[in-house]
């Protein structure tokens, strides 16, 4: 029996698929995400340690700005602003199909954030506050009219966030030169504050989102009145924090905050996650948020110090949360499997130490502090290196899968 006859192509005279074009330019100036995440990278893995020194009078330096300020104000808006900036810059153009800064536009973002870097250990003040403002209106400026653009209204509060993080920095630099009366630590804390809203609002969009796609068969009921409770409690701690002196109230606030985050989280159920490293420490991260708000609350009573609550959220959370977004989100747009190697493992393992040394140890061993100090300090930058040593060469070359980003 004779095969039957092939049909005939439709359209055959159709002109054939056209090929994206070919990636251009430098890849590490193709998206956001590459050139904010290696430098922040590099910049935690450096930064850390060298305020360790300065700490411990190990070593001096001719900073444009006293050594605990400079360390409290890099690491929120020099280190974690550019892995927002890089993450922002990347997610908005998944968000809205639009182009977002690339090529000489986005070389300029980045070089104008390395040059303050360089600015506040080497630069008369004012030149560095110059350089340091500039940054996050723009990017918020970008942010704002892509979303516009694209009618994308359910972003734009992040984008809101940012322009209130720029007035942060800015009411930071006036206070250490002494235009405004204002104590430099003021700004410090609502940066931070704002930092920590950034990643409540994203960290309840892709934890339960990336839990379920990578669980066959989970279902996480949305939940939206538990929803708005965390958010608009959070937002009520954090003014009260920054705005009212520290009484019961604030403490109050503080504890229902904790109690609530950690609801949310149950509900997220994070105990399905413990093979998936690439998973747990999203989760395991976002749990430093509550215990944060926690230790927040017993600050307001004098039980703790501040200091506590302080670097829960900083080390902890916003460590945490970076360490795993920038694995995750790299790997994903350099066109890599989502599954981390042991060597992320261990990245992941160290910020968490470095966490539970920074903060748990001094608590319950005060006598311990600058061995956890320094321990800690070890653990953070050995983390961000280990980032650097593996994903610092993807970042720099093209895509794997060739494609354009």
């Amino acid at each position: 029996m004779s095969p039957p006859p092939q049909p005939l192509p439709i359209l055959a005279s159709a002109r054939p698929a056209i090929a994206p074009p070919a990636p251009t330019g430098w890849p590490v100036l193709r998206l956001g995400f590459r050139p904010f995440y290696l430098g922040a990278a590099l910049f935690g893995a450096l930064a850390v340690p060298l305020w360790i020194a300065l700490y411990l009078g190990a070593m001096t330096g001719g900073l444009a700005v006293p050594p605990l300020l400079w360390h409290a104000h890099e690491m929120l808006f020099g280190f974690a602003a550019a892995v927002i900036t890089g993450f922002l810059m990347t997610a908005g153009k998944a968000w809205t199909g639009l182009a977002t800064p690339r090529g000489a536009f986005l070389g300029v973002l980045a070089g104008l954030w390395l040059a303050a870097r360089v600015a506040a250990l080497v630069a008369p003040y004012p030149v560095y506050a110059a350089l340091d403002v500039l940054l996050l209106p723009l990017v918020a400026g970008v942010l704002v009219h892509i979303l516009l653009r694209a009618g994308n209204h359910r972003n734009l509060p992040l984008a809101g966030i940012l322009l209130l993080l720029s007035l942060a920095n800015l009411l930071f630099h006036l206070s250490v030169i002494g235009t405004i009366g204002l104590s430099p630590l003021l700004p410090l804390y609502a940066g931070l504050a704002l930092i920590v809203l950034i990643e409540c609002v994203m960290g309840g969009r892709v934890i339960p989102a990336f839990t379920m796609s990578a669980t066959p068969g989970l279902k996480l009921a949305g939940r939206p009145m538990l929803e708005r409770s965390v958010l608009s409690v959070t937002v009520l701690a954090l003014c009260l924090w920054i705005f009212a002196p520290a009484g019961p109230l604030t403490g109050l606030v503080f504890a229902l905050a904790a109690a609530l985050h950690a609801l949310r989280q149950w509900h997220w159920k994070p105990w399905v996650t413990r093979r998936r490293p690439i998973l747990w420490i999203l989760h395991a991260s976002y749990a430093w948020i509550a215990i944060g708000f926690g230790l927040l609350a017993l600050a307001q009573a004098g039980w703790v110090g501040t200091s506590a609550g302080i670097h829960a959220l900083a080390v902890g959370a916003t460590g945490g949360l970076i360490i795993g977004m920038i694995t995750r989100t790299a790997r994903g747009h350099t066109g890599r499997p989502l599954q981390v190697t042991k060597a992320e493992v261990l990245a992941y393992a160290l910020v968490m130490a470095a966490a539970t040394l920074r903060v748990l140890v001094p608590l319950v061993a005060p006598g311990w502090l600058v061995p956890s100090l320094i321990l800690a300090a070890g653990a953070w930058s050995a983390a961000f290196a280990i980032y650097v040593a593996v994903y610092g060469p993807w970042l720099l070359r093209t895509r794997a899968d060739g494609k354009d980003g």
